[in-house]
């Protein structure tokens, strides 16, 4: 159901309030250049620190102006479930076609509590759901046992996961079987899961090189390995660089640079790129050509 290269659209900021024609033309720049999904209100869209009035308003916006020329994927996710219902409900009403939650972050919750939340929105909310496993964000690891437990729930249909370990990527493969889309929420590891049977990657890369990461997926799948493999590679150093600092400050700089937002513009406690490091993403952009 959701394959490929999925952008982690970012959400633009003007003067401390959401740049709905921003947001509207960065979709448009997604969809020309070939992404295969967007996926609005994840960490990189900063979900965090939007209003419930915002994050709503940011669905309605790309489930529009999409308009089911792609998937959409909305963060719904929360560290309390009873929000989670109410997003995941949200998104299901404006026309969302699955919705990416987010491991609850802070309370820690056991593996036993992981599942009743997951489980607990899967039944409350008609809609198919992507777990979203960051243990460096939430402070928890969802194991593979735990999420083959979630993967028997019929609308539960697929992870992203960004714990950086192929052993727990292809833990959960083993248990879950083909029909469970295992997506990589790390740039750098996007080849080599699509290598072990991998669906995709939510991407933050895919916000400044949409075409390229669609493109990796794409020679992947049609089975033109050396071709996707050259292209993985070339595209490495500007994975790594989108991480110099917290996300998605790097990302939002690099879209200023390119002319594709009006500002860049974090919410706190999220802070703007150093100048230091935005000269070191300068240098990577220009070497990339996107400058």
């Amino acid at each position: 159901m959701f394959q490929g290269a999925m952008v982690a659209i970012v959400t633009p900021f003007k003067n401390g309030q959401l740049d709905e024609s921003g947001l509207r033309d960065l979709i448009e720049f997604q969809i020309a250049n070939g992404t295969h999904g967007i996926v609005p209100c994840g960490t990189t869209g900063e979900s965090a620190t939007l209003s419930f009035k915002e994050h709503e308003r940011v669905i309605e916006i790309t489930v529009e102006q999409v308009n089911k020329r792609l998937p959409v994927v909305a963060g719904t996710g929360s560290n309390n479930t009873e929000e989670a219902i109410r997003l995941t409900k949200h998104a299901k009403d404006a026309g969302a076609d699955g919705a990416l939650m987010i491991c609850p972050y802070y309370n820690k919750p056991t593996q036993e509590g992981l599942y009743r939340h997951f489980e607990k929105v899967a039944r409350a909310v008609d809609i198919p759901i992507i777990l979203y496993n960051i243990p460096g964000r939430s402070a928890v690891n969802m194991e593979p046992d735990t999420i083959a437990r979630l993967a028997k729930i019929s609308n539960i249909v697929g992870v992203k996961e960004a714990s950086g370990s192929m052993k727990q990527i292809t833990d959960i493969m083993a248990r879950c079987g083909d029909d469970f889309a295992v997506l990589s929420g790390e740039d750098f590891l996007t080849f080599p899961l699509l290598c072990v049977g991998g669906k995709g990657v939510i991407s933050v890369s895919s916000n400044i090189v949409p075409r390229d990461m669609a493109e990796l997926c794409n020679l992947f799948f049609g089975e033109k390995f050396s071709e996707a493999r050259k292209l993985y590679y070339k595209l490495l150093p500007l994975c790594h660089a989108l991480f110099y600092e917290t996300n998605p400050a790097p990302v939002k700089a690099a879209l200023l640079m390119m002319k594709k937002i009006a500002s860049d513009e974090v919410r706190l406690p999220l802070v703007p790129m150093s100048e230091t490091n935005r000269e070191r993403l300068r240098k990577d952009l220009q070497q990339y050509g996107l400058l």
